[in-house]
């Protein structure tokens, strides 16, 4: 059984770091990338107990450890990650920007659980936890990741902006709460 709440805990956080480090682009092969997705930015336990502190981390445990997460960023965070700058000065200038939002800073899944539901379990619970502080839910996705962009159209969002940085294509799409 997969139980969605949000990060309370260090061991939770860490659990997270694994689970992104073994979804980064450098440890994955050309053909997990390109079928099971990739996470692009890796984080330090110090800013993520930080951003876990403002806005805690929708999470998806199994048997107590995290087989999926949702990060869950405040805009308060957005000079902290300068690879996410780019995106900031982008939804900026978007009619979303101007409202209230969470940023989803990233979304993964531990490849044995993935097809489950979890994907749409974690913005369930996001969208949970945030209805009637924020309108909705931005994220941004590489172009190159097409399982992340068809998973985010699946269950509802859609494209906010497309913009290219650091020599990368990326779509902003948002959900409204």
């Amino acid at each position: 059984m997969i139980e969605f709440t949000t990060a309370t805990n260090p061991t939770e956080l860490l659990q997270i770091l694994e689970l992104q480090q073994q979804n980064l682009p450098e440890n994955l092969s050309e053909a997990d990338k390109k079928e099971q997705g990739f996470v692009t930015v890796r984080h330090n336990l110090e800013l993520f107990q930080k951003m876990n502190d403002v806005h805690p981390h929708i999470i998806a445990k199994s048997n107590g450890l995290v087989v999926g997460y949702a990060l869950s960023m405040s805009k308060v965070f957005r000079n902290d990650i300068p690879i996410l700058i780019p995106m900031f000065d982008e939804i900026d200038t978007t009619s979303e920007g101007s409202k209230p939002y969470i940023l989803m800073g990233q979304v993964c899944i531990d490849k044995h659980y993935r097809g489950k539901g979890i994907f749409r379990g974690l913005y369930a619970k996001m969208k949970e936890e945030f209805s009637g502080i924020y309108n909705s839910i931005i994220t941004e996705i590489d172009e190159k990741n097409t399982r992340s962009v068809n998973a985010h159209k699946a269950i509802g969002f859609r494209t906010l902006k497309t913009y290219t940085s650091n020599d990368q294509d990326w779509e902003i799409v948002y959900l409204e709460i």
